[in-house]
């Protein structure tokens, strides 16, 4: 099997991505991912992204259980 580009979804979204789907600002995103209170934000470099799979847990009422 090959694995395209095209055939995987990313495994994370931008903080701007992941402030809309939590109803909240752009800028209050990032002011909780810089204090480490955004549910699944990691630092990459000098990007701060969000981990689709905490992204949905938390949206879905679920716990927690890491990456």
């Amino acid at each position: 099997m090959t694995v395209t580009t095209e055939s995987v979804s990313p495994l994370t979204v931008s903080v701007p991505v992941a402030a809309k789907l939590y109803g909240i600002s752009r800028g209050y995103a990032f002011e909780l991912a810089k204090r480490g209170e955004l549910p699944g934000a990691v630092k990459l470099g000098g990007r701060i992204v969000v981990s689709r799979r905490i992204l949905e847990r938390t949206l879905n009422g679920e716990p927690d259980g890491g990456p």
